[in-house]
């Protein structure tokens, strides 16, 4: 069996937290993974029955929340921490974030339901991908960015500010600032 990090004396949290392959049966990631799933039970639980005691768990789940950003429940993250939300950013219902890379939604963003944000990323060789190894990059949604319902955002992409993501479009490459950008990838198709 090949040893994929001989040499390299740093935890496999260490190495997710540098952007570099790992493998997620580190006791931190283990806990931290715990963590944000109760969390994000306790936040659901709260948010129909005391909203001032929501925004408190959400805000301790996340990485940053904005002043009057809302959240409607359920989220899903993997660790919370990495994700922080812009304010007055409206996010609807299922968003899932896999926040293993940072994750920056913008101010005054609306995202759409069932809307995913996926920084993870595994290698496309068999024997390192059965190894369980993988790695993330990082997503920035800048301000004022619409995702509709059901948007993908890959690994690495960044959207600029004031664009639109159609419904159901799945985005593999930046969008640049103030485009409609829509489809099977996501394609600017016009300026806003």
């Amino acid at each position: 069996m090949v040893d994929y990090f001989a040499g390299d004396p740093r935890t496999h949290h260490e190495r997710m937290l540098a952007g570099d392959l790992y493998v997620a049966d580190d006791p931190q990631i283990i806990e931290a993974m715990g963590r944000a799933a109760r969390l994000s039970a306790a936040y659901q639980a709260a948010y129909v029955e005391d909203q001032e005691a929501a925004l408190s768990v959400l805000t301790d789940l996340l990485g940053g929340l904005g002043q009057d950003a809302h959240v409607r429940p359920p989220l899903f993250v993997d660790y919370g921490s990495h994700l922080t939300i812009g304010a007055r950013t409206f996010v609807n219902f299922h968003l899932t974030a896999l926040d293993v890379a940072p994750i920056r939604i913008g101010e005054d963003c609306q995202i759409g339901p069932n809307v995913q944000l996926l920084t993870p990323t595994h290698p496309l060789e068999p024997a390192p991908r059965r190894a369980k190894l993988e790695a993330a990059r990082p997503i920035t949604i800048g301000d004022n960015v619409w995702l509709g319902g059901g948007v993908i955002v890959l690994p690495g992409v960044t959207i600029g500010d004031d664009s639109v993501v159609g419904a159901g479009s799945v985005v593999t490459r930046d969008v640049p600032p103030g485009v409609l950008a829509v489809g099977n990838p996501a394609r600017p198709v016009r300026q806003l």
